[in-house]
């Protein structure tokens, strides 16, 4: 998997980029977020990425923010929501305006970007508000009632590792409000957490 890129930008024809790594030249889709925190033709650029492979294309795709691919990602697991859609999304709105559309239902927002139908947006919010959770809202500050990805303390690492391992952020965050983890690492916590679930 193709996680990340540096290098230097040859060309923008959105949603398209061209990104030169050591001779080697990646077209790369993008949503317009990121396009607009593009630099000047020549310069160095960095990317996290996320790879597509299908029977006929492999296609790439760039973001500005790991927050950005993050919830690239989590949208291409809803049902019926395919890459387009998802780039579609991120095109029409950036990652925090995303995860506040979705927090607060707001399906007419959703609507308003091409591709999308009220069906669809539905779907993309109900499925989209478990998914938020454990994602970051912006600068490490999480929305209301979302823990963050990438947590500060070992408690909140603990719920995203748990998290990470398939239980739901709720019953993560019950596994370990039950434990007396004060001074704990995170890797301790989330042992403990497991050894109470067996």
């Amino acid at each position: 998997m193709i996680g990340w890129l540096s290098g230097v930008l040859r060309a923008k024809h959105p949603p398209q980029l061209l990104l030169d790594v050591h001779g080697t030249g990646y077209e790369i889709e993008a949503p317009m977020s990121t396009f607009s925190e593009l630099p000047a033709l020549g310069e160095r650029v960095n990317l996290f990425t996320h790879l597509i492979v299908r029977e006929d294309a492999h296609l790439l795709f760039g973001f500005a923010a790991e927050r950005e691919r993050d919830v690239f990602r989590a949208l291409l697991k809803v049902n019926g929501v395919g890459a387009k859609v998802a780039l579609a999304i991120l095109s029409g709105m950036d990652a925090d305006g995303f995860a506040r559309c979705v927090l607060d239902g707001d399906t007419q927002r959703l609507t308003r970007l091409p591709g999308i139908g009220k069906k669809t947006a539905e779907r993309v919010i109900l499925e989209m508000r478990d998914r938020l959770q454990g994602m970051p809202a912006g600068g490490g500050i999480a929305a209301p009632g979302v823990a963050p990805l990438r947590a500060t303390d070992p408690v909140s690492e603990a719920v995203s590792a748990l998290i990470a391992l398939g239980l739901k952020p709720q019953e993560a965050s019950r596994r370990i409000a039950m434990l007396d983890s004060e001074g704990l690492p995170p890797e301790e916590i989330v042992r403990l957490a497991l050894r109470g679930m067996a």
